[in-house]
């Protein structure tokens, strides 16, 4: 038999059919999506027959080459056929050789798939490109334009260094099969020195956070296609994305187009924005790069857009291992324009999105961040050291937004998720460390094999978060109460607590949570 590439491509597509378990015409129909920039076929995995997912969508021009550097740009309108079957690959990032807590226990479902590399590789990640500004849709099978579900637009963490959808915690497929009433985006954005540069001849620094804005304009235009209410966008992300949405909340008060925020263990007040006018960490890569100085012919920034993105990763990554000096920073910049000086001055004059908004915590956040020492991986620093980490950039921020937003008539509903299960905590020291939620929030607990079994508890834990937050993805306002999960004012009310005690939820005293922000107790890291 003689292939030609009509051939190729038909087997192809038979092949995905059968990947998809697909069956029959209506089937294979609802897996194309008609969008404004292109046209999706999508799959349906065996595991999950009621999900359609769509895994890589492009939401705006790749930023290489001359793009490097510089704020995502507008797809052209397009009618171009796309397969969207595999989850695209993450924006360019170093795997740290130094062992930690996530990459030595959890890396199967923590960090983004690195190929056949370990987590510990010490390079740049295999499966990364600058072509990279993709988003992944899963939505019910059955979900039609007229559907209007809600949507629940994902962004990741990991300190704007690291991350991406192609992160086996993130998976919303079991999530979205077993509501049959929601859709789930999740985006990727450009990290690091390729999403927050801070170089100079650059007019905008933190063209990540532009990225994040853009695939949320690109969901509102489009998202009516996958079933979804494009009137109905909530937000949700975890540490940096969490700090991400803030930092939105502010720059895009009077258009924030989500409906509702949910910020998983991260405020504006987590961490302080660069401020380096002489832009030295990125000046310091370009002259190892022999970029810059007296005798370069072309700027600093052209002559780096032709360095392979990969050895800037490299070079980065292994300055950093080694602890040399100078310390190398590429975080969001301070421009008054997306990230400002005062927020507080801000609360005061109503610059804030109007919308309600979940504010959540883990029990015990700074062990994540403590020093990890894989020789003796069960004993960890004293909780003494840690609970004033706890304090200062998580549980009191926390409690000073919700006071801001209160002062605003703007709703906060509030959860502390304290839960201890052997698949997903696996070290007693750590209690419910910073991002052991998300896994229970997706539903994806079981994904790291090893560590021990799942427990009535945990599953329990999973299903009453998810129906929480999924209550307010659909009634942002009164979704909860529904449930017995009232709004947290500035002082007293109560918290959802889930994981610990022996039971899934349980409603305690604000007080117990941060009585310490205003001296009314002390934190207990294990409640």
């Amino acid at each position: 038999m003689k292939f030609t590439l009509s051939s190729l491509v038909s087997l192809a597509v038979i092949a995905a059919a059968d990947q998809a378990n697909c069956a029959g015409t209506n089937a294979t129909n609802s897996l194309n999506v008609t969008t404004l920039t292109g046209r999706y076929t999508g799959l349906v995995d065996k595991r999950f027959p009621g999900t359609r997912q769509f895994r890589s969508i492009a939401y705006a021009e790749p930023p290489i080459q001359s793009r490097r550097w510089l704020p995502p740009r507008k797809l052209h309108p397009s009618s171009e056929h796309h397969y969207s079957y595999d989850l695209p690959p993450s924006c360019p990032q170093f795997m740290s050789a130094t062992p930690a807590f996530l990459s030595s226990y959890l890396g199967d479902g923590a960090l983004i798939d690195n190929g056949n590399e370990s987590y510990t590789s010490g390079g740049s990640g295999v499966n990364t490109s600058e072509d990279c500004l993709h988003l992944a849709v899963w939505t019910p099978v059955n979900a039609t334009s007229r559907s209007k579900f809600p949507v629940l637009f994902w962004i990741y963490g990991g300190g704007f260094s690291t991350g991406g959808i192609n992160t086996p915690y993130y998976d919303a497929a079991s999530w979205v099969e077993k509501s049959q009433s929601h859709i789930v985006v999740s985006v990727n954005y450009r990290v690091n020195i390729f999403g927050f540069p801070n170089a100079k001849d650059l007019t905008d620094q933190n063209v990540g956070l532009l990225d994040q804005r853009m695939a949320l304009e690109w969901v509102r235009d489009n998202i009516e296609a996958f079933g979804g209410d494009p009137t109905a966008i909530t937000q949700m992300g975890q540490s940096a994305g969490s700090m991400s949405i803030d930092a939105a909340a502010h720059s895009f008060y009077q258009d924030p187009i989500a409906r509702a925020n949910i910020l998983l263990s991260g405020t504006v007040a987590m961490g302080a924005p660069t401020i380096d006018p002489a832009f030295s960490s990125f000046t310091f890569i370009a002259r190892n790069f022999g970029c810059g100085g007296d005798n370069s012919t072309a700027s600093e920034i052209d002559c780096m857009r032709s360095v392979p993105f990969s050895d800037i990763i490299n070079f980065i990554g292994k300055h950093t291992d080694s602890q040399s000096q100078p310390a190398l920073s590429f975080t969001p910049v301070l421009d008054e324009r997306l990230v400002f000086s005062d927020y507080a001055a801000r609360f005061r004059a109503g610059k804030v999105a109007h919308v309600p908004t979940i504010l959540a915590n883990t029990a015990n956040e700074a062990t994540s961040f403590a020093p990890f020492d894989p020789r003796t991986p069960n004993v960890g620093p004293p909780q003494e050291m840690l609970t004033p980490v706890n304090l200062q950039l998580f549980v009191c921020p926390t409690w000073n937004f919700t006071v801001a937003r209160n002062e605003l008539d703007i709703p906060v509903y509030r959860y502390q998720y304290a839960g201890n299960f052997p698949n997903t905590t696996p070290l007693n020291w750590t209690g419910a460390f910073h991002g052991s939620d998300i896994p229970l929030v997706f539903g994806t607990y079981e994904k790291v094999k090893g560590l021990g079994e799942s427990t009535e508890l945990e599953i329990e834990t999973s299903r009453v978060m998810q129906d929480h937050i999924l209550a307010f993805v659909k009634d942002p306002v009164n979704g909860p109460k529904a449930l017995g999960w009232e709004p947290t004012p500035s002082q007293g009310g109560k918290v959802a607590r889930f994981g610990t005690g022996g039971k899934a939820i349980q409603y305690v005293d604000a007080v117990e949570v941060d009585g310490a922000c205003f001296g009314a107790g002390e934190y207990d890291p294990f409640p």
